[in-house]
């Protein structure tokens, strides 16, 4: 037994599940990337998490790994294409560190898989695109230093 110090369900409001948002192109921000060792213990992935900022999925958060250490030269080869794609559609070509791609709007290509561990049917990224490419996107103020960096 664990003592919930009186928790009360009526002043909360539930959580409600997150069904996968449907396939197709979405502006995204990175909002936060970290370096983890592959589970094998054999190389490492850069986590990427990115959130929505437009439209009716505005604020669902999406994943991306991209296993840029790995003895597998063509699965290193494919992370550091898709990297190559992300650092495009930013501006940010020879970035020192991770953080210089956040919060710098680009095109996500949002597709749907099933996992494997479940069964249930996920979200993937499958690729990465410049803001102008593709993405409809409503036009924002001003630029100016109390925009955010998407609306700039």
């Amino acid at each position: 037994m664990a003592n919930l110090n009186g928790f009360d369900a009526t002043n909360v409001e539930p959580n409600v599940g997150f069904d996968p948002i449907p396939a197709g192109k979405y502006l995204c921000v990175i909002t936060a990337s970290e370096m983890k060792e592959t589970k094998a213990g054999n190389g490492e992935y850069l986590e990427l998490e990115l959130e929505v900022i437009d439209g009716p999925h505005k604020g669902r958060k999406l994943w991306d790994r991209l296993t840029l250490r790995h003895p597998n030269d063509k699965t290193v080869q494919i992370a550091k294409g898709t990297l190559s794609s992300i650092c495009r559609a930013v501006g940010v070509l020879a970035p020192r560190d991770s953080v210089e791609l956040h919060n710098l709007p680009l095109v996500a290509s949002v597709g749907l898989k099933k996992r494997e561990d479940n069964g249930e049917i996920t979200n993937t990224v499958k690729g990465y695109a410049k803001r102008d490419g593709a993405a409809p996107s409503r036009p924002g103020p001003a630029a100016n230093g109390s925009a955010p960096p998407w609306k700039r």
